[in-house]
């Protein structure tokens, strides 16, 4: 029977939500907008805020999909090499043999979202500087605009390499209604300018309201010069610029004394978690849990299970000797008892991602509010880790201290004094273990040229080596291909290299 993960799409829904303890609030203007027009409509500062908490929505892009998990969260993971699927996905296992083609739906699925958002976030840089508000109203809303466009553009940039690049509101008149692609590091200054300006647009410090802080903005700038520094482009200055940006953020934030904080209710936008796309049962739901759960076994109180991405034992195996993260019910499970029956324990046939396990809805009535993590402090610390002793040529306290934390929560020895090629990779494989399965290795891949080789946790060339699957990385799939009904309808997008 196929599963309908329509009621979990976003769809064409304004809204962002914010949890906290005792409330969540929707925000959504219920009044009707038969005649919307941004003319009429960007009036006055509730308006502006509607329109900006509706740019949010387009996150919820990562978790939509179809029964058989072809959700971009899960594409992203396959073209990394470390998941496989149980599930009935044809896309997804095309993906993990490299056979895919520009008609994977996943691909539209990310182009278009994307697109939406930036779309959206023009539209909003656009018209609010013109409303009467108070100043800091106005500049919060534009900071968070500005960042929505850069993270979306971000994807576009890393996934599609020279995508077009438009900075103001689109007509059906506009020179820009069929754009040409743009250089790559003409999408990065942009990237970098709305950074910057939302740097400086007078954001909160955190949040945990699940809006844009200074913190996410910071990481997110910390995430792109690091990017920048390795390819394409080879910004090797950057390395600097990238440990001086998250430096702040690595005492803003706390890590998390239990892993099961990382996916429960009761820690949402907290503690260690720096920008999460935010879910809640009866406003807006996920599928999460059932596509991360072993095929077909009745863990949970889900209608399905899907078994979509599973960790390949052989990845597993790959944590040393203690780590915590291996150990049952961490980061992985291998058992578990049966919903309604728990004294019937299941055992798995390969273990699953407890990591994303939601106990919430597993124990209760199915339907799950997980939230999704886009960046948590482990992150910001190694990305300063790393980029600091490229900048410096070895590693100082504060880069050795990041990556002693995350080892320490792991509760693993310190590696004492290291190289630098020795520390370099040593939080090159952190973050394969730490950030497993967040949606961070295929661009790892993307920036290095490198990839985990595992069991023996080592790095090779990635397109000369075979993963744990047998498989070698074409030099194609370095990007993603233009989705095929985008060059359908723009005859100036030409093809990527190798997915013609």
């Amino acid at each position: 029977m196929k599963f309908n993960l329509k009621k979990y799409r976003a769809g064409i829904l304004l809204l962002i939500l914010t949890a906290s303890a005792s409330s969540c609030k929707k925000y959504l203007d219920e009044e009707r907008r038969d005649n919307f027009n941004t003319a009429n409509y960007f009036t006055t500062a509730s308006q502006a805020q509607t329109f900006v908490n509706g740019i949010y929505s387009s996150l919820y892009m990562f978790q939509n999909g179809d029964a058989y998990g072809e959700s971009p969260f899960i594409t992203l993971e396959l073209f990394a090499g470390h998941a496989t699927t149980l599930g009935q996905s044809v896309n997804n296992k095309q993906v993990i043999n490299q056979t895919t083609s520009p008609t994977n739906p996943g691909f539209e699925t990310v182009w278009s979202n994307s697109y939406a958002a930036i779309a959206n976030a023009n539209v909003a840089l656009k018209r609010i500087p013109a409303i009467a508000m108070p100043d800091a109203d106005k500049k919060k809303l534009l900071g968070e605009a500005y960042f929505q466009r850069a993270f979306f553009y971000f994807h576009l940039v890393r996934l599609y390499g020279n995508v077009p690049l438009i900075t103001e509101p689109v007509t059906i008149t506009s020179e820009t209604l069929y754009p040409d692609r743009s250089p790559v590091a003409s999408v990065y200054d942009l990237i970098v300018a709305d950074l910057k300006a939302a740097k400086d647009s007078g954001l909160p410090a955190t949040d945990q309201f699940g809006r844009v802080s200074l913190g996410a903005v910071r990481t997110l700038l910390g995430s792109v010069y690091l990017t920048m520094a390795g390819y394409p482009l080879q910004k090797t200055e950057n390395y600097a610029l990238a440990a001086a940006e998250v430096l702040p953020v690595l005492t803003q934030y706390s890590l998390f004394n239990d892993y099961a904080y990382l996916h429960d209710n009761a820690h949402k936008n907290q503690g260690e978690l720096i920008f999460q796309i935010n879910y809640k049962v009866g406003i807006m739901e996920n599928a999460i849990p059932q596509l991360t759960i072993p095929f077909n076994l009745q863990v949970g109180a889900y209608g399905d299970h899907l078994g979509a991405m599973l960790p390949t034992t052989q990845f597993i195996a790959s944590y040393p000797a203690g780590d915590k993260r291996a150990k049952e019910r961490e980061f992985f499970y291998s058992s578990y008892p049966k919903d309604k029956d728990p004294s019937t324990i299941i055992t798995f046939e390969k273990p699953a991602l407890y990591k994303f396990f939601h106990v919430e809805s597993a124990l209760g009535n199915g339907k799950s509010d997980e939230n999704w993590t886009l960046f948590r402090l482990p992150e910001a610390q190694l990305i300063y880790a790393e980029a600091q002793n490229e900048a410096d040529g070895a590693p100082n306290a504060t880069a050795i201290g990041a990556l002693e934390a995350i080892r320490g929560r792991a509760q693993l020895t310190p590696y004492g004094a290291l190289s630098q090629t020795a520390f370099r990779e040593a939080v090159w494989k952190e973050r394969y273990l730490e950030l497993c399965y967040e949606d961070k290795a295929y661009f790892d891949i993307q920036r290095t040229h490198k990839i985990y080789v595992v069991p023996g946790g080592t790095f090779a060339d990635a397109t000369s080596t075979a993963n744990e699957q047998g498989i070698t990385m074409k030099t194609q799939y370095y990007l993603w291909p233009i989705p095929q009904r985008e060059i359908n309808t723009n005859p100036k997008l030409k093809q990527n290299p190798g997915w013609q």
